[in-house]
């Protein structure tokens, strides 16, 4: 039974909604809807019957009654008194047919329990052959039983025979509910509401955004505290990179002053000696620490803005002719988009030089969404193994093709283009190109 159950669970997993606010209120509805139901069945089962029974037995034990008068009593074909007798003191509408045959049975109501109870009291306490007509007037019962000589037709009112407040009942229960419900809504948004303020605080901190206008902790003492725990969270993170990043101005104005003493010395010292090799590496160097600065920067500091990807796109493309690649490229939807743009331009350029570096041939394509943008960079290089794509983006990671080291020889051009992505609340996806090489996806939600 394990199987079974299993694919249950699944099934009602997918089935559930995946929101906090539509969750909560089937766990309000749910119980309300139950009990109530609960409720309706035993309304239903035990008090609607059991006044159905007790009514119909009455109104049963009139006729049978009349039936003893009119047998005990004979009228000569005049039962005006009787008549008169049934109307005034039991509410019931009888006359006296000729002796013809009774009507064939009817069809049956959808609720037959009035049908059922009446038919079985005229059996208990008449037991002559009768006929009853439930369905047909709603206000009105008919019934007919066969005397000796006479058919007794009888309408008696359907409240006399039938539990008539059920509708109220039902209908007090329902708009009961509906209050209950309307007032459990209001107080449900107001306590998921803090929650959701406090999840769009974090989403906008993770893609660098600052916090939501009037933010603050509120709701609940979980989610203040939560809201609180956040916010100090939010400027421990804030201080550290500012000390980071403030440590690395100075680590990099330092060493680049060093290294413009060692470019100086080199070039009053030529025609001494070559000075190509010194020169060579201390360009090496130069490119290094920048890509050292780069990556530990992370380009976390700098503030949305407006970046043109068509503008972008062209740039590129200008690098791809003095390369002597193929560089072709589609947009779809606005050419702007709004993102951190210095970061996101060395993001784009830094995939599409790797393809540069060992392919002849790339294409872009960026489709700008209402929610998202995506671009997808395939080539026809030499590509990277499925087992090795998580492996490229961790920093220094080097593969025999050294298909993830940037122009220095770092090996940081890929991580330093995943952090930028992660920074944007994206992330970045490798796969087979239809083209034979790499394919690049990059995922930013906007």
């Amino acid at each position: 039974m394990a199987g079974p159950i299993d694919s249950l669970g699944r099934w009602l997993a997918k089935k559930m909604p995946k929101r906090l606010y539509a969750r909560s209120l089937i766990i309000i509805i749910a119980p309300m809807v139950l009990l109530q139901s609960v409720i309706a069945y035993v309304f239903m089962e035990r008090h609607w019957q059991m006044v159905t029974e007790r009514l119909s037995t009455a109104v049963v034990r009139d006729i049978s009654a009349i039936i003893d008068i009119i047998e005990t009593y004979p009228q000569d074909d005049n039962y005006n008194n009787i008549t008169r007798i049934a109307q005034q003191r039991m509410g019931l509408n009888i006359s006296i047919l000729p002796p013809e045959p009774l009507p064939p049975p009817g069809p049956k109501p959808f609720f037959a329990i009035l049908d059922y109870f009446l038919s079985e009291e005229i059996t208990r306490q008449i037991n002559r052959p009768f006929w009853i007509d439930t369905v047909g007037d709603s206000d009105l019962v008919e019934i007919r039983i066969r005397l000796d000589n006479h058919v007794l037709r009888v309408f008696a009112m359907r409240s006399q025979a039938y539990a008539s407040n059920t509708g109220i009942f039902l209908s007090w229960m329902v708009g009961t509910a509906l209050v209950l419900l309307i007032i459990a809504i209001f107080f449900l948004r107001n306590q998921i509401k803090p929650i959701q303020q406090l999840a769009a605080a974090a989403d906008s901190f993770g893609r660098g955004l600052p916090l939501p206008e009037g933010f603050e902790p509120r709701g609940a003492e979980e989610v203040r505290r939560a809201g609180t725990a956040f916010l100090r969270m939010r400027k421990r993170i804030e201080r550290q990179i500012e000390q980071r990043t403030m440590m690395l101005s100075g680590v990099s104005h330092d060493l680049r002053t060093i290294l413009t003493r060692f470019k100086l010395q080199l070039a009053l010292a030529k025609g001494s000696f070559d000075t190509t090799p010194l020169e060579q590496d201390v360009a090496d160097m130069q490119n290094m620490l920048e890509g050292y600065l780069a990556f530990a920067r992370g380009e976390g500091t700098e503030n949305v803005g407006e970046l043109d990807l068509e503008e972008l796109m062209k740039t590129l493309q200008k690098d791809a002719k003095l390369r002597e690649r193929g560089f072709v490229y589609q947009i779809e939807g606005s050419p702007l988009v709004q993102l951190k743009p210095k970061a996101f331009s060395r993001l784009v350029s830094n995939l599409v030089s790797n393809s540069f570096r060992y392919a002849k041939n790339v294409d872009v394509a960026i489709v700008h969404g209402d929610d998202d943008l995506v671009i997808i960079i395939d080539d026809d290089g030499p590509g990277i193994p499925a087992n090795m794509r998580e492996e490229v983006f961790k920093p220094f990671f080097r593969l025999d093709e050294a298909r993830n080291q940037d122009a220095s020889g770092t090996g940081l051009g890929l991580s330093i283009a995943q952090d930028i992505a992660r920074s944007h609340g994206g992330n970045i996806i490798l796969d087979d190109s239809p083209t034979g090489g790499l394919r690049v996806i990059v995922e930013i939600p906007l």
